[in-house]
């Protein structure tokens, strides 16, 4: 069977390793010239993930027909910003027949429409698949044991999905609801950001708790207004993810938000041009989002504000304590 994958970001590079397991014919696709080069002249791809090449048997290609002809899953992994980019250039190529899953985190800026809408009304398909939860790349490609959530309408697109990708390190649970998955997919990010600005100020480790568990009944109640179910946030999308992002260095959304905290403009600027943030853009993409469903989320319009325009982030701190 063969496996398409767009994207060689480092998370691109951890699902190609774990259907590895279960698959060698993955082809991945690649925008970076410099990369398809190298992988054409040491015959393998190298530095996705630092310190790690990738098994010889997984190729690269830089055309996207040759990536997706012939494939029966097609995993799109771009950052959430290009999702909607990749959908289109794609579209031509994709046949009704494939399976898309979507690993990226996000929602649209532009129409605060979520990942599998954006894929569904481009792709002009039903057999469209989510994937989240806690899973640093790095953590993937070892032999730690990792837990996912897939959703997706299909059953039968779930059940192929996990004969590729489920195996003795990670473990899919599976759910229909596409929407509570995404939302926490996407806002745990801003979350972390959040967390990271407390950590910054110096606050410990108690205080950052407080944000999360105050968060999660945020989530929940946004999930269910926009026609989830609220019970995704105890899923490995919600709380799992959400306790991994906002407690780890390695999450660039919290490391992002030990920036923020400093109010130093010039800082913050050269982070962002230097990492992709995803937190970032879906800060944007939420706030928006809120404000046009017409629904009250005082933590997000309080990070926006922050994040955006440059508030005290100390306001954050005060604002935990007499949210009501």
């Amino acid at each position: 069977m063969k496996i398409a994958i767009i994207g060689t970001g480092a998370y691109s590079s951890a699902i190609a390793e774990q259907v590895y397991k279960n698959n060698k014919n993955i082809i991945m696709w690649t925008e970076s010239e410099e990369r398809y080069k190298e992988y054409l002249k040491n015959g393998r791809i190298t530095g996705t993930i630092k310190d790690h090449d990738m098994p010889k048997e997984i190729k690269l290609t830089t055309d996207y027909e040759e990536a997706i002809k012939g494939s029966e899953i097609v995993f799109l992994v771009p950052a959430a910003a290009y999702v909607g980019k990749v959908c289109q250039d794609i579209k031509e190529i994709v046949t009704k027949e494939q399976i898309i899953c979507i690993a990226s985190k996000g929602i649209d800026n532009n129409k605060c429409e979520f990942l599998s809408d954006i894929a569904y009304n481009t792709l002009k398909t039903k057999k469209i698949a989510n994937i989240s939860g806690p899973s640093f790349a790095i953590d993937m490609i070892g032999t730690n044991p990792i837990g996912l959530s897939i959703a997706s309408k299909s059953k039968k697109t779930i059940k192929k999905i996990k004969e590729v990708l489920s195996n003795d390190t990670l473990k899919l649970r599976e759910t229909n609801d596409l929407i509570g998955l995404q939302i926490c997919g996407s806002i745990k990010n801003v979350i972390a950001v959040a967390s990271g600005i407390l950590d910054g100020l110096g606050y410990p480790e108690s205080t950052r708790s407080f944000l999360i568990t105050e968060s999660l009944h945020d989530i929940k109640a946004l999930i269910s207004k926009l026609g989830g179910n609220p019970k995704t946030i105890l899923s490995f999308a919600g709380v799992g993810d959400l306790l991994l992002t906002c407690t780890s260095t390695k999450s660039r959304n919290f490391s992002f938000g030990q920036v923020v905290a400093t109010n130093n403009k010039k800082q913050i600027a050269e982070y962002l041009n230097s990492n992709t943030v995803e937190g970032y853009y879906t800060l944007k993409s939420i706030y928006k989002l809120v404000k046009k469903k017409r629904i009250k989320m005082p933590i997000i319009d309080l990070i926006y504000d922050i994040v955006m325009n440059g508030k005290n982030p100390n306001k954050l701190g005060e604002f935990l304590i007499n949210k009501k």
